[in-house]
């Protein structure tokens, strides 16, 4: 039976707040390059960082909401008691069953409708409902790697006077935790490509400012490969930093 160290957590924030800087830097490293590109790329480079600042953060706030939304979905969805479960799993299927810019046009322009309080703007409207997505897919993620944990890891924490909740956070999911980190950085790299679904209510992110550049200049080639390259950049980036915690924490279930 595992548990999980206070000291990990600590660890975790570290790692998390160093990897928030590795990304400030490399956004400025790529806003300092793309000063000396060629035409029309170079005296527009402002626009690209603009762009790319707006996609990192929306990426950002939804991988976080979605996480939250995941973690409880997730939970919901393997419990026993159905008036948790059946809630859990409409919404899973309704989320996953409808397009993910359907939900940002419904959050945008429908919720507002629905609710006269609730007036959002394009960056929260958007950041809310690719959350809201993505939640869905990282609660499946989630359930399977808890029920991946051996059922006798649950069995030993009780029969040491441990209650479910104990048992849960402190023995199950630190466990699944190692499980779910390569899928679920698999939905936050494609979080990160579908924020270009967020031009469709005008906000100014990176695949936007591209075809603004794009419909100025009349040169979609070197502008749209461009765009292409800074999503590689960043989608690489995310996957060498999730390699990064795959090896630290496969080194520290060995210690």
């Amino acid at each position: 039976m595992k548990f999980l160290p206070k000291s990990r957590l600590f660890q975790g924030i570290a790692f998390l707040a160093a990897s928030f800087l590795g990304f400030a830097l490399l956004s400025f490293v790529v806003g300092k390059l793309l000063v000396f590109m060629p035409e029309p790329i170079g005296s527009r480079s402002s626009l690209f960082v603009e762009g790319a600042k707006i996609t990192l953060l929306i990426t950002l706030y939804s991988a976080v909401f979605g996480l939250i939304v995941g973690v409880l979905l997730g939970l919901a969805r393997g419990s026993p008691r159905p008036w948790l479960r059946l809630p859990a799993l409409i919404y899973i299927w309704l989320i996953r069953g409808t397009p993910v810019l359907v939900q940002i046009l419904f959050v945008f322009y429908a919720l507002p409708e629905l609710v006269p309080q609730l007036q959002l703007d394009e960056f929260w409207a958007a950041a809310i409902a690719l959350g809201l997505n993505v939640g869905a897919y990282n609660a499946e993620v989630i359930r399977a790697g808890i029920q991946a944990v051996p059922p006798g890891q649950s069995e030993a924490a009780r029969s040491l006077g441990l209650s479910n909740v104990k048992t849960l956070r402190w023995i199950v999911l630190p466990q699944a935790i190692r499980i779910v980190v390569p899928p679920l950085v698999n939905n936050v790299v494609a979080l990160l490509k579908d924020s270009s679904l967020a031009s469709t209510i005008g906000l100014l992110e990176l695949s936007l400012a591209g075809q603004r550049i794009s419909s100025e200049t009349f040169l979609p080639v070197p502008v749209l490969t461009t765009v292409a390259l800074l999503y590689l950049t960043y989608t690489t980036a995310i996957t060498l930093v999730t390699w990064m915690l795959e090896r630290a924490m496969r080194l520290k279930a060995h210690v």
